[in-house]
């Protein structure tokens, strides 16, 4: 089969477009002949540099898959070949105490499918039946390959860690990413209101139109003033923040007293510092975004099938074009996300 691959870390150009071998399943997992599959900030990242533990050279990335089935292994009931499927990439083993507790992404044994196991740029992925789910007819391989990383991340960000309310004033950084698309619609769905930031007035736009109730670009203006004056001084009561160092201060400034900064990703570096005083004083708390869990992916996919959600596609390009996507996505020229179709199309699937 075809493939992009790396077998070194570096730029862009270590990305190939090879043959490989088809993935050879056992009695528990199913083989899926990949329809769409999305981009992440991870695939971009994890070329430079190894993230995830237990990751190794080669790799294949691709963490968001949507296909059929083509072949089950001996055990498996769940799907049958034909089925039109999407894949849960978070894989636990479901057996461990965390696992049994409800805490699998915890999991002793935790693989990421094109984090730290071969993914989805291909042309076919295998993945344990039990994570694997059955597409209902209306919804679409494109639509479903944009759900499982940025609309899980963003609910258990928004709705489990941050617990954010009805009435509640949410700030939500890089509205062009995928994790804060994801995360305006998710807000609003919550009942709050959201302010939303960009750096160009076609993102403005573009967050407006998914639900922002107040958009800033941050080139133009201080989005911390923005927000005090939309909030009459008060403040937000939840950061959503996965841009880090760049906007860490002024997200921390920008909470009301006892607000919520949720942190889920570290795209512009890994430290940052805080005034001690001024969080004590305001009673403001820090909280880190871990991995979702199984029940939240099975919260939002069904979210998904009722309609709740309309992802934005800013660009389909055929797999062999993947150095392409990811260039584009690391010069930040896209807003929503890149699909990439292994059967060389640009057309919507």
């Amino acid at each position: 089969m075809k493939a992009i691959i790396y077998h070194e870390f570096g730029d862009i150009d270590v990305l190939r477009y090879e043959d490989v071998p088809v993935p050879e399943i056992n009695d528990d997992e199913v083989l899926i002949r990949v329809r769409s599959v999305s981009l992440n900030h991870l695939d971009h990242l994890q070329r430079r540099v190894p993230i995830l533990p237990g990751f190794s050279l080669p790799h294949i990335p691709g963490m968001d898959v949507a296909g059929d089935v083509e072949r089950v292994g001996g055990r498996v009931e769940r799907v049958h070949p034909g089925d039109r499927v999407v894949i849960n990439p978070s894989i636990n083993c479901q057996r461990c105490v965390r696992c049994v507790k409800g805490q699998d992404n915890y999991c002793v044994s935790l693989k990421v499918l094109g984090g730290n196991i071969d993914g989805g740029f291909a042309e076919f992925v295998k993945a344990p039946a039990t994570h694997v789910y059955r597409l209902p007819d209306h919804l679409s391989y494109d639509v479903a390959a944009c759900m499982p990383t940025v609309y899980v991340t963003a609910w258990h960000a928004l709705v489990d860690r941050a617990r954010l309310r009805v009435g509640e004033d949410v700030l939500i950084h890089a509205a062009g990413s995928g994790v804060s698309m994801a995360a305006i619609q998710i807000a609003k769905l919550c009942g709050a209101r959201v302010i939303a930031t960009a750096g160009t007035e076609y993102k403005v736009e573009r967050a407006k139109q998914l639900g922002a109730d107040v958009a800033i670009n941050y080139t133009r203006d201080d989005f911390l003033d923005v927000v005090r004056q939309v909030t009459n001084g008060k403040g937000v009561e939840v950061v959503l923040d996965h841009v880090g160092p760049a906007t860490w201060e002024k997200s921390v400034l920008s909470l009301a007293a006892r607000g919520r900064l949720v942190y889920c990703g570290t795209t512009t570096g890994t430290r940052a510092s805080i005034d001690l005083p001024q969080t004590y004083h305001w009673g403001i708390t820090f909280i880190g975004s871990d991995g979702f869990t199984l029940a939240e992916f099975e919260d939002v996919f069904a979210l998904f099938v009722q309609g709740k959600f309309q992802p934005v596609i800013d660009t389909i390009l055929p797999l062999e074009r993947a150095a392409e996507a990811q260039r584009r996505m690391a010069e930040r020229k896209i807003f929503g996300k890149v699909i990439l179709h292994p059967d060389g199309s640009d057309r919507p699937l």
